[in-house]
């Protein structure tokens, strides 16, 4: 008995020395990283886009990316808002991601599993408020009483906030209800007249348009006043790991796309209006209505182990004023927001 007693617990004691050091071996993606083949490439690359009018979606619609991996599964994962792709990225359901910069700081400062590899766009117009032709509203002025819709914690939300803040509109002290919905329910409540106002992007701000609307300011008015967004890309930290060549792969992916489009902008209308659920024409002009960024610009956004980059600088003023709304309890400092950019794909 004694025997087996030893026996038995020796055997647990050689279980566990085996636990502590699969455990360990599976905590360090980085030595992981070190023996996998610079040109290892997955199974399956996950994407999730958002319909956009930038130089993502109509790398989607030519399909350079299934081009350039013919033999990797390319599974493209549509989401309605960038707290949405947040989610799927904390929860490993994706790989690669797009927000905007309120989610992104947000995302960022909850310490999510991410880094940004590529700034988008600058939104402009492609953003703005539109309101009920016959709500009576001319001017920022006459939404006291209103209902305006908007998707929380969006560059459309941060947009409107900053927007009423800059002419002195407290939304408790007039009265205005901001509602939070995403883009579809915003037209659904728009053709009901449940809505007299919403601040969205597009395709869905050409559809309210089209259906009695009218705009009365925009991102790109905004971005003046030095109020600025953008879309970025964000790919997970074990992806990145894993597979730094399919993101230094996808960087020129994406910038053969923008340079398409500056070649072949009619081309690309007629291939992003399928997506945009727009007329070739209309989808053209949404196309023109943000700053399409190609790889060239990507190092003065993104900086340098010495230097700061002005995206870092953005997505931290973004996050002091989430703090100040209450979206989340406080915001990582400049440094932190730094970290987060992958910059040595632009040095």
């Amino acid at each position: 008995m004694l025997f087996t007693k030893k026996c038995f617990k020796i055997e647990i004691f050689l279980l566990l020395i085996v636990l502590l050091l699969s455990g360990c071996s599976g905590s360090r993606t980085g030595e992981a990283n070190s023996s996998r083949p610079s040109h290892a490439l997955p199974k399956e690359i996950r994407l999730g886009y958002q319909v956009s009018p930038n130089g993502e979606l109509l790398a989607k619609a030519l399909g350079l990316l299934e081009k350039k991996y013919p033999d990797v599964k390319i599974k493209w994962i549509k989401f309605d808002s960038g707290r949405d792709v947040n989610n799927a990225m904390a929860s490993g359901s994706i790989d690669f991601g797009l927000v905007g910069t309120p989610p992104g700081s947000i995302g960022i400062a909850n310490k999510l599993p991410y880094k940004v590899y590529y700034l988008h766009d600058i939104i402009g117009e492609s953003e703005a408020l539109i309101v009920q032709k016959d709500s009576g509203i001319q001017t920022l002025a006459d939404l006291k009483g209103k209902k305006i819709a908007t998707t929380f914690s969006s560059t459309s939300h941060y947009s409107l906030l900053k927007a009423l803040e800059k002419e002195k509109m407290d939304p408790k002290k007039k009265n205005i209800t901001i509602l939070d919905m995403q883009p579809q329910d915003i037209y659904a409540a728009w053709k009901r007249k449940d809505i007299d106002a919403a601040y969205i992007w597009q395709p869905i701000q050409t559809k309210l348009i089209n259906s009695g609307g009218k705009m009365i300011t925009n991102s790109k008015l905004l971005a003046k006043e030095g109020i600025i967004t953008g879309e970025f890309g964000i790919v997970s930290n074990t992806f990145a790991a894993h597979y730094p060549n399919v993101i230094r792969a996808y960087v020129k992916i994406l910038n053969q796309s923008v340079h398409y489009y500056e070649n072949h902008p009619e081309k690309s209308a007629q291939l992003l209006s399928k997506e945009l659920g727009l007329s070739p024409e209309e989808s053209l002009k949404t196309m023109k209505q943000i700053i399409w960024l190609d790889e060239a610009k990507q190092k003065e956004y993104f900086g340098s182990a010495g230097r700061t980059g002005k995206l870092a600088s953005i997505l931290k003023d973004t996050a002091d004023y989430m703090v100040q709304q209450k979206n989340i309890p406080s915001a990582p400092d400049l440094k932190t927001y730094q970290k987060a950019l992958y910059t040595n794909l632009y040095q």
